[in-house]
């Protein structure tokens, strides 16, 4: 199977069939100097970073509006030399989007916290998935989405209303599956409230909130997979009538 999907354009995706595997990943197993030479740097550089655990892709597949794949919980240290040898690592990236959209149709988004790796970006708050994110092997995307919108934002998404189904978009640096989410405050008011979490935060992995109100509100720090969602939410691309 390996990696065998359209690449820089927006699929539907019925379901996520995303297994963990018990085995180590391969580019881990091999490369195991080279993670710690390469972590010592970045621990020189942002004294702040956690080597915790996160999951790397051996193989994605796009079959029948589903992403069928395999994946192995690795060291975030791991995950950062990756980023360096992405083309001829033999894994991938897969990360979920919550695309918050307000009351008022505007999407809320994030720019990153000083400290972190992605300083200053701006995307929708997300996070590599977790061990945490499987039920009995298989990824929960819908509990990662939440899960990282709550531990960055404060803002808790279990009760708003969702999309019909998610969808994905891969490109040569990962691949993003996202879904919409909606609530009923304006975009003002979210904001206001992931300020007020933000401030109350001893270390908040955040900056604080971006709301992008239409397709051409692209702030600076936008990552470059966030452009084709902004577009996407705003041509009113899969609206639900109650949503």
């Amino acid at each position: 199977m390996s990696f065998d999907l359209p690449r820089n354009v927006i699929l539907p995706v019925d379901a996520v069939d995303v297994r963990l595997d018990p085995d180590p990943h391969p580019f881990e197993r091999d490369n195991q100097v080279a993670i710690a030479e390469n972590w010592r740097r970045e621990m020189e550089a942002k004294p702040a970073l956690y080597d915790g655990t996160v999951v790397l892709l051996s193989a994605l597949a796009y079959r029948d509006s589903r992403l069928i794949g395999r994946c192995h919980a690795v060291k975030y240290s791991t995950f950062m030399l990756w980023r360096k040898n992405r083309e001829r690592s033999g894994a991938e990236h897969a990360y979920a989007h919550a695309l918050l959209a307000a009351g008022d149709n505007a999407l809320v988004a994030i720019r990153m916290g000083s400290h972190t790796v992605n300083a200053g970006r701006v995307y929708f708050a997300a996070g590599s998935f977790e061990p945490v994110d499987f039920r009995d092997g298989l990824v929960d995307v819908d509990f990662n989405m939440i899960r990282e919108v709550g531990e960055e934002t404060g803002i808790d998404l279990s009760a708003a209303g969702r999309g019909r189904r998610y969808h994905a978009l891969s490109t040569p640096s990962g691949t993003v599956i996202f879904r919409r989410y909606r609530v009923a405050e304006s975009a003002d008011e979210i904001a206001r409230r992931i300020r007020a979490f933000v401030a109350a935060e001893t270390e908040p992995e955040i900056e604080g909130p971006v709301i992008i109100r239409h397709a051409a509100d692209l702030p600076d720090g936008l990552m470059g997979h966030m452009k084709p969602l902004v577009e996407w939410h705003f041509a009113g691309s899969d609206q639900d009538p109650h949503l």
